[in-house]
């Protein structure tokens, strides 16, 4: 939530994968003005979702198989919250660079 927190102004759609899947999460992002992009859990009844976020919601877990080719992202080797997200934003400009 501090990231969210950190924005301008609430996003229209928050696209998270299924370990995000809690009800009190989605209901922060509702009150926020957000709307969840987010797959329930197996044992969980669906929720409502637009068909077409869900379709692309591929290109955040594609994103996050691609940083986790680094090692250090897939293994979080850096200490600190500060130096990982430096590695994260590092892998992330490569990656952009790459295609």
């Amino acid at each position: 939530m501090a990231l969210l927190d950190a924005l301008p102004h609430a996003p229209r759609y928050v696209v998270c994968d299924r370990g995000y899947a809690s009800n009190q999460f989605r209901e922060a992002l509702w009150d926020r003005g957000s709307r969840p992009v987010i797959p329930t859990k197996r044992n969980e009844p669906q929720v409502a979702c637009p068909k077409w976020a869900y379709r692309h919601r591929h290109l955040v877990e594609n994103l996050w198989a691609r940083l986790k080719e680094w090692r250090a992202v897939a293994t979080r080797y850096e200490k600190t919250a500060t130096s990982f997200m430096a590695v994260i934003c590092i892998a992330a400009t490569a990656d952009h660079l790459k295609t």
